[in-house]
């Protein structure tokens, strides 16, 4: 059954990306054509009325083998995905709730002296939690894609990208050893590059997807430093081994660049790093919002289900070393706290829908490592499982309203929309309630656990995180209703899109109704498990759980307790003053405080510090080494230098042979004359 779950995703993968070769050639066999490769560029139709008119009749009616190859695609990977799903649910029944753990060995990988690596499959009830959250959000997505990219010609590809990335974050979170994990991690950062650069003939989809190409690169390199130093300390990458030797390695250092660090402090500090790239935390989260090119699904996968959880859940998987590393613990609340409140600062003035969004994402990410650094793991996987359906459900609803619009995303030329597409706005309104932590929603239940979580924790930067997620809290709410009221209530601000609005198709809408379910269902059903008194037979040994945190948690003062919600109303409250009362406030607001709105709409210049500090000087120093020194110096005195004497000697040598007799005549004269001489004084010197 799990080899299904696995490996069924890789083969809808295969066979959607041979269709996708198959009808590429079928379309264009000389291959000098790539015009089919750009597809209806959703982003780049935004202003045109007419552009599903601009393209050639091949675009807009493919030709029935490639109508019929694409449905085929469409139809393989979501019916495999959908399979997957169902039995994701059915494992985690039989582990979290039968205790039917197992590792599965599927075949050796690396043996290279003390090195062995095998293919093998780890399930626990933390793996399920995964497996339940991956599959279930990405099946939905392929079934919503299907009506979202329904003109794109280029569906196969698409498809085969979407199931490519399920399964690389499947192999991350069935991993039985750090190798295997690593090679999950990677995999998720090829398909992330590829979907979001999927238009590439958009200049801006292909930066976005280099960029956060790189700047994972940057936290990955971190992550394989951890790794190499968990397997010098350990000698193994296995994690049972790991977990068996950790206590052992407390008080250990290693010699780091002179500096006799802590052995486990400084590992989950750079593993963590890696952490920080994939889950997009302050310092290193500049690619998330970029990530907004892709298609609206991806968008929905990357930030609901995969690349961004893959941090969190790394960090849950190693508890065992974190918890005996608590000032690594300190540097994942500070950063968590950090996030959380940086993100929502700046998505209280973007005007992108999708981008909202994403950096509510990022924002509800550092919450998650909130919990993580108070040592309350179950918690943080309590929020990444009910973050799952809201947030999923919040941009597909976007990717509804963005089709409604005519691909229009800018939230200011909409308005009034709840009487053109009233079941998005509900779906809408639900994703919202559970984001904002409204009473008995699925958010509700997480987000208010790992506030309480950080109140009671026993952590330098405790304070410090309790302190910001109330105030994220607050501001959550208010850009979150921003956003709904902005959106669909007032007047309409184009008149001509919003009377062209229209609702989505039903093959778009059932997935909105499916997560609508679970941002409600996913949170008091399963509050015992993951922070109750049933949480410790739920998940056994899959998370090391800090003795009494929990039993800390349920006991916290009611004003405590309530502080959350109180300040989901506070933001609704501002909202409604803001955007439904009195609309004129925000632009007053924005126009006698410019220097904080331009910080803010500027995203705190990370983007223009990172390009003067990183990107200006890289670029320098490749133009010096290619203009200068390759060019100059290495060209310069190399092969061209050379090739230009030779050329120049030639050139004097052709000049001799002029072709007239007296020239050479004369020549040969000399020649004579200057033999005469020498063996005149040559014989009188001996």
């Amino acid at each position: 059954m799990i080899q299904a779950i696995v490996f069924l995703p890789l083969l809808g993968a295969i066979l959607a990306g041979l269709i996708a070769i198959v009808g590429a050639h079928a379309r264009n066999p000389s291959g000098d054509d790539m015009d089919h490769a750009h597809g209806h560029d959703h982003a780049a139709q935004a202003h045109d009325d007419h552009a599903h008119d601009d393209h050639d009749d091949s675009h807009d009616h493919p030709t029935e083998p490639a109508a019929a190859g694409s449905r085929a695609a469409e139809l393989i990977t979501t019916a495999l995905l959908f399979v997957s799903m169902a039995l994701s649910w059915v494992v985690l029944v039989n582990v979290g709730f039968q205790h039917q753990d197992a590792r599965i060995a599927l075949a050796p990988w690396i043996e290279s002296g003390d090195l062995n690596v095998s293919w093998s499959l780890r399930v626990d009830t933390l793996t399920a939690v995964m497996l339940v959250v991956v599959n279930t959000v990405s099946a939905l997505v392929h079934l919503y894609s299907i009506g979202y990219m329904a003109e794109d010609p280029n569906r196969p590809r698409f498809m085969a990208y979407l199931s490519l990335f399920t399964f690389a974050m499947l192999m991350l979170v069935t991993s039985d050893n750090l190798v295997q994990l690593f090679f999950g991690w990677e995999g998720v950062g090829l398909a992330s590059y590829l979907l979001i650069g999927f238009w590439f003939k958009k200049p801006s989809a292909n930066a976005a997807a280099i960029k956060a190409f790189i700047v994972n690169r940057v936290g990955d390199f971190g992550f394989a430093l951890g790794i190499f130093a968990i397997f010098m300390l350990v000698g193994s990458t296995d994690f049972e081994t790991i977990f068996a030797a950790a206590p052992s390695l407390t008080g250990k250092t290693i010699n780091f660049f002179g500096w006799h660090a802590d052995a486990l402090t400084l590992t989950c500090l750079l593993l963590f790093m890696g952490a920080m790239g994939k889950s997009a935390q302050f310092l290193l989260h500049t690619w998330l919002p970029d990530a907004m090119e892709g298609p609206t699904p991806v968008s929905a996968l990357i930030h609901a289900a995969t690349m961004v959880t893959a941090g969190v859940f790394m960090v849950a998987r190693l508890s065992p070393l974190f918890e005996l590393a608590p000032t690594a613990q300190a540097a994942v609340m500070f950063f968590g706290a950090t996030t959380a409140f940086f993100a929502a600062t700046i998505g209280l003035v973007q005007n992108d829908i999708k981008r909202v969004v994403a950096y509510s994402t990022c924002s509800q990410l550092g919450y998650m490592f909130v919990a993580m650094g108070a040592g309350a793991y179950s918690v943080g996987m309590f929020h990444l499982f009910t973050h799952a359906f809201f947030k999923a459900l919040l941009f597909l609803g976007s990717g509804s309203v963005i089709t409604a619009m005519h691909h229009e995303q800018d939230i200011r030329q909409m308005g009034g929309l709840y009487k053109k597409i009233p079941i998005t706005y509900i779906m809408m309104l639900v994703g919202t309630l559970a984001l904002t932590g409204f009473p008995l929603t699925a958010g509700y239940f997480s987000k208010d656990a790992i506030i309480e979580s950080a109140f009671v924790a026993h952590n330098p930067f405790a304070l410090y995180g309790f302190i910001l997620t109330v105030i994220a809290a607050a501001l959550t709410s208010f850009y979150s209703w921003r956003l709904v009221f902005k959106t669909f209530h007032g007047e309409p601000h184009d008149r001509e899109h919003y009377e062209a609005a229209h609702e989505s198709p039903l093959v778009m809408l059932i997935p909105l109704f499916v997560l609508a379910a679970g941002s409600i269902l996913a949170g008091f059903p399963f509050k015992d498990v993951f922070a109750g008194h049933g949480t410790e037979e739920f998940f056994r040994e899959s998370l090391k759980m800090k003795p009494g945190l929990l039993d800390e948690i349920h006991h916290v003062p009611a004003t405590i307790a309530l502080l959350p919600t109180v300040m989901m109303v506070i933001g609704f409250a501002i909202a409604w003053l803001f955007y439904i009362s009195r609309p004129y406030l925000p632009v007053e607001l924005a126009s006698q405080h410019q220097m904080l709105y331009r910080f803010l709409l500027n995203k705190w210049y990370f983007d223009e510090l990172y390009d003067a500090i990183f990107v200006r000087p890289a670029k320098w120093l490749g133009r010096t080494l290619w203009k200068k020194g390759d060019g100059a110096v290495i060209d310069g005195f190399g092969p061209d230098g050379v090739s230009a004497r030779v050329l120049d000697v030639t050139r004097n040598v052709v000049r001799l042979q002029s072709g007239y007799l007296y020239h050479y005549a004369f020549a040969m004269l000399i020649g004579a004359a200057m033999m005469i001489t020498w063996f005149m004084f040559g014989a009188g010197a001996n």
